[in-house]
């Protein structure tokens, strides 16, 4: 199956630089181009992709508020946030507002590539040592004051509670599996519940909501 892609860019260098990469790639196409949010929307509108390449900062609509339109509209097409790391704090909203995740603008293209497959599968894209580097810079930004408790968690287990504590602060499945003294197919089963009790899509969903909650990342 080919996955179709939509780029969203102001720049069209930048668009034309991805079409290229993409056009080397048999399984993965270039259906459309837009370069600002407002124009992405309503491409969408018109046509059927799979993955959309959002930047973040475009006039008249930026990558954030488009994510949030399209996930408002229930557009099918999964939204890949292209970024640099002086941005964190709007990738941080585009990835509440329903994006599957994120990716440097300066990645390699068998990256890139890998990356638009894993978001039409539907995984999310966000590698474990860039949750961290993320939220290194994202939860400074964020209000400091939050709730004690958090009802949304009072569905987990104490055992849940730990693995999404882990998935919260960026650890893979083999390290939450050697900090919690787990097997494998036991996080792995953990990681679905989770998934399940909390409503979220994908893992980045866990580990906003980990923060947000304040289950990790507060004094």
């Amino acid at each position: 199956m080919t996955v179709r892609v939509v780029l969203v860019d102001d720049q069209a260098l930048v668009r034309g630089g991805f079409a290229m990469l993409i056009a080397a790639s048999d399984d993965v196409e270039v259906v459309g181009e837009a370069g600002n949010g407002d124009e992405a929307v309503r491409l969408l509108q018109r046509i059927e992709a799979d993955v959309v390449l959002m930047d973040i900062r475009m006039p008249i609509m930026d990558g954030v508020a488009a994510t949030a339109r399209l996930a408002e509209l229930g557009n099918p097409a999964r939204v890949l946030v292209l970024t640099t790391f002086d941005l964190d704090e709007y990738v941080f909203a585009a990835l509440k507002a329903g994006a599957a995740g994120f990716l440097l603008k300066d990645a390699r293209p068998d990256d890139l590539l890998s990356a638009i497959r894993s978001v039409a599968a539907g995984d999310s894209v966000v590698a474990p040592s860039a949750t961290r580097r993320l939220l290194a810079h994202v939860l400074p930004t964020l209000p400091s004051e939050q709730p004690e408790a958090d009802t949304r968690l009072d569905v987990l287990t104490d055992r849940e509670r730990e693995v999404l504590a882990e998935v919260g602060i960026g650890a893979t499945n083999a390290e939450i599996c050697e900090r919690l003294y787990m097997a494998e197919g036991t996080v792995k089963t953990h990681v679905g519940r989770l998934l399940a009790k909390l409503a979220c899509r994908d893992r980045i969903g866990l580990v906003l909501l980990a923060h947000e909650t304040g289950l990790v990342g507060r004094p």
